[in-house]
């Protein structure tokens, strides 16, 4: 999910680089048809939105059927709400907030995991936020919920273990996007920042996302279920 640009992309990359086939999709049928000219490897584009939870809940068979089997790997990327302090935004926004950090992931697992299951393999990973670690200021949609989507993957972990499948949630610090460049004012603003406040004097990148949630989906990484896992250049003081 959200495979067109950024974050998505850059794990699109590292997964294709592994010689996976990798189903792209997002809104914007243009955008990932662009986005999949400039990946070397074997890749097909979906059209999905998160506001459609039936599409969603169908995806997953039509994207087997496209690729000829069933998937092994569900990445959950869809997307980052819009800014706003604890009594701002409408009660509308709130729930799609909900929809597109929780229930959207939901009826994707829901529709992927029974054929995982019934192979004894699977790899589910949340493009989360360090906001589930370090409140965010002026981020109170994604601080809560992306926090009830940890509940609800740390639950699912314990879950399906025993079944050879794994969920991780990769928390995500500074990265160089452009959902970022807009909440900083500038990918500018957004690179002084970090040269400040990063202990790495960065930014990160979508290639290096894209990295560990590669290495979060493979054979290596089979004992590693239920966490959470920074990726911020050391921002987080947290222990």
């Amino acid at each position: 999910m959200g495979a067109s640009q950024g974050i998505g992309k850059g794990i699109v990359r590292a997964l294709a680089a592994e010689g996976a086939k990798v189903a792209m999709a997002s809104r914007s049928l243009e955008r990932l048809d662009a986005a999949a000219a400039d990946i070397d490897g074997e890749t097909a584009t979906f059209e999905a939105d998160t506001a459609d939870l039936d599409r969603l809940a169908a995806l997953p068979q039509v994207v087997a059927e496209k690729l000829g089997g069933p998937l092994d790997i569900l990445v959950t990327n869809t997307g980052g709400p819009p800014p706003g302090g604890a009594l701002d935004r409408s009660s509308e926004e709130w729930e799609d907030a909900y929809r597109q950090l929780v229930l959207a992931p939901r009826a994707l697992i829901e529709a992927t995991l029974p054929s995982m299951r019934s192979n004894g393999w699977g790899r589910i990973v949340n493009v989360g936020s360090s906001s589930t670690i370090e409140a965010i200021p002026h981020l109170a949609l994604s601080n809560v919920h992306r926090m009830a989507a940890i509940g609800y993957f740390k639950t699912l972990a314990r879950e399906v273990a025993g079944d050879g499948v794994t969920v991780n949630t990769v928390a995500t610090g500074k990265i160089a996007t452009d959902r970022l460049a807009k909440l900083s004012g500038s990918m500018d603003a957004a690179r002084a920042m970090a040269s400040e406040q990063i202990p790495a004097g960065r930014l990160g990148t979508p290639e290096e996302f894209g990295d560990l949630v590669a290495f979060l989906c493979s054979k290596r990484a089979g004992y590693v279920t239920g966490t959470t896992i920074p990726i911020d250049g050391g921002l987080l003081r947290s222990m």
